[in-house]
């Protein structure tokens, strides 16, 4: 059951807590709850979401680029290490900065598009049964290409799927985070959106990857 804590009346006395204009204003329709302390558990996670992000660039810019560092994660069968070069190693170069890119542009675009929707009602809470069928579509269809290789068409196809499904998580989880999640539920609120941002990133490296083999 959500924690819904009560929104009284505000007054000139509590304006001052509120901060700006923006932050006083219900994020959709029903809030119940007051804004200000929406928008400061908001920021707590997007903070956290941004310090995860830029650790998992400078692991990664180290681990790909440092030679003798990449050399002990596989030689040393390192969990981290041996995931980040698996995904990055063949796509050195552009293709990085052109998934990163698109990444940044997608995941800002549906964080506006979702605080704009539901600031008018929308709800996307539907959306779950959907992208839960979605993603095992996906793990069944990864887990094929396992026992049989990828072509370029398939390779594409999965790399397209995934990235519009993750695409969905990101609206679906960003909803959660305006309307669902309690107080207490910021490290799994910052967890669900980074892993939502980490696998777009390597749906569209996928994407990427075919297109130029």
């Amino acid at each position: 059951m959500w924690f819904r804590p009560a929104y009284p009346p505000k007054g000139p006395e509590t304006d001052l807590e509120a901060g700006p204009a923006g932050f006083a204003r219900p994020l959709y329709p029903a809030m119940t709850e007051r804004p200000e302390l929406r928008w400061a558990f908001i920021r707590k996670v997007y903070s956290i979401v941004s310090i995860q992000m830029l650790l998992t660039v400078a692991v990664g810019a180290v681990v790909v680029y440092y030679h003798p560092i990449a050399h002990f994660f596989v030689s040393g069968g390192a969990g981290l290490g041996l995931y980040i070069l698996t995904f990055l190693m063949p796509f050195i170069g552009k293709v990085i900065l052109e998934s990163a890119m698109l990444t940044a542009v997608v995941v800002i675009s549906l964080t506006v598009y979702t605080f704009w929707a539901a600031r008018r009602g929308h709800d996307f809470r539907f959306l779950g049964p959907f992208l839960f069928a979605a993603i095992m579509i996906l793990f069944v269809y990864a887990l094929i290409q396992l026992f049989l290789p990828m072509s370029r068409i398939s390779l594409s196809i999965y790399g397209a799927l995934a990235a519009v499904i993750f695409s969905g998580y990101i609206i679906y989880d960003t909803d959660n985070l305006i309307k669902q999640y309690t107080y207490d539920d910021y490290i799994w609120a910052a967890v669900a959106l980074y892993l939502d941002i980490i696998n777009l990133f390597l749906a569209l490296l996928t994407l990427f990857r075919a297109n130029e083999t």
